[in-house]
């Protein structure tokens, strides 16, 4: 009963505004009415059509080869479009579905003590570089399925988070009827996550098969996440340079960016790779402290045990990975930026710089 009470209460909440569109009477005010999330990066991401134009036309021609693949999850990186946007184009292209699970990083979790649930928004839509994206219907539907435990409807912790508002430009740009079901994941236990990442691929899986929704063309999964951060000044971490900030250090950190790529991401997934994923990232001891400095330590590993599992309920096969890139801040030349009123979030040079991994699946 008391599950039931609390799934009442998610449904009426994401009802209000709802209801209240309802009854306006007007299409004006409906739209006024809409509670929309708005953007917290203008420096790193682009806000309006003509920046976007702007970052694609620099772009190298490489990064802008059209793909015929349609890709059921992709993993993209989510620094500033300078650094990284070619990747995110080159990463994204086979990403062609109207609505997209965006699982993203929860980096200020701390300072509202989240863990252990799943983050959702209550929002009706998500300002975006082509117009407001508005939230799939399935968000909803989604959470009445979910154990109440597994979850937390959290605004404030979704308005934020800018890992998921870096990926919806280009997404937009592949489909313009783009929807989007957003969530975040905090500090989790790795046993937890496991079992709502199952979960909730049970209940999408039943939506989807409901509803008659492809895997892929109707609907796809991006995972949000940069790879290591590293260097010895202007980190949170006076750790974060066990290799040294020399070239040779440097090559060290990349040699073993690429194992973790390999061992962990690339090829037919299973749990195994998601737990050993784990394992790099985090301390044995300590399921909150780093050990590997990748964001996505958490929805890295959720995002791929609830993907695959979706396939293997949908499909009967695991996901199988690529490798579409590995790139840094410091490694590939940077997109020009300021004149289009944008910019770099901060420096990239030997002593501090982001390794970005863009990845696909079929």
């Amino acid at each position: 009963m008391k599950t039931l009470v609390l799934k009442l209460m998610v449904l009426s909440a994401f009802s209000i505004a709802l209801f209240a569109c309802d009854n306006s009477g007007s299409n004006q005010n409906n739209t006024a009415q809409l509670k929309v999330r708005q953007q917290v990066d203008t420096i790193g991401f682009t806000q309006y059509s003509w920046q976007m134009d702007s970052i694609l036309a620099r772009m190298s021609a490489d990064d802008k080869i059209p793909t015929k693949a349609v890709y059921k999850m992709a993993i993209c990186p989510h620094d500033d479009y300078a650094y990284a946007g070619g990747l995110y184009e080159k990463t994204l292209a086979g990403i062609k579905a109207k609505t997209i699970v965006l699982i993203g990083v929860a980096h200020k979790a701390k300072m509202f003590k989240l863990e252990n649930k799943l983050v959702f928004g209550s929002f009706d839509a998500w300002k975006g570089t082509y117009g407001n994206i508005p939230i799939s219907p399935l968000r909803d539907q989604l959470l009445l399925k979910m154990p109440a435990e597994s979850f937390i409807v959290h605004d404030s912790m979704m308005q934020v988070e800018h890992s998921l508002e870096a990926i919806t430009p280009f997404l937009q740009k592949n489909n313009p009827e783009l929807q989007i079901i957003p969530l975040l994941v905090p500090y989790f236990e790795f046993d937890k996550m496991e079992r709502f990442a199952q979960d909730f691929a049970t209940a999408m899986s039943e939506l989807m098969q409901e509803q008659n929704l492809n895997y892929g063309k109707d609907l796809a999964i991006v995972i949000s996440t940069d790879a290591i951060h590293y260097g010895d000044i202007d980190w949170s971490s006076d750790q974060m340079a066990p290799f040294g900030v020399d070239d040779q250090g440097t090559a060290k950190v990349i040699q073993k960016e690429h194992q973790i790529c390999e061992q962990c991401l690339v090829g037919e997934l299973s749990t195994n790779k998601a737990r050993l994923f784990s394992e790099y990232m985090l301390t044995k001891d300590n399921y909150k402290e780093y050990q590997w400095y990748w964001c996505g330590r958490y929805d890295v590993p959720f995002g791929l045990m609830f993907s695959n599992q979706l396939n293997l309920l949908l499909n009967q096969l695991p996901l199988n990975g690529t490798l579409i890139d590995y790139r840094s801040s410091i490694h590939n030349p940077p997109i020009a930026t300021t004149d289009i009123g944008m910019g770099t979030t901060a420096d990239a040079h030997q002593r501090h710089w982001v390794g970005y991994a863009g990845l696909v699946y079929e």
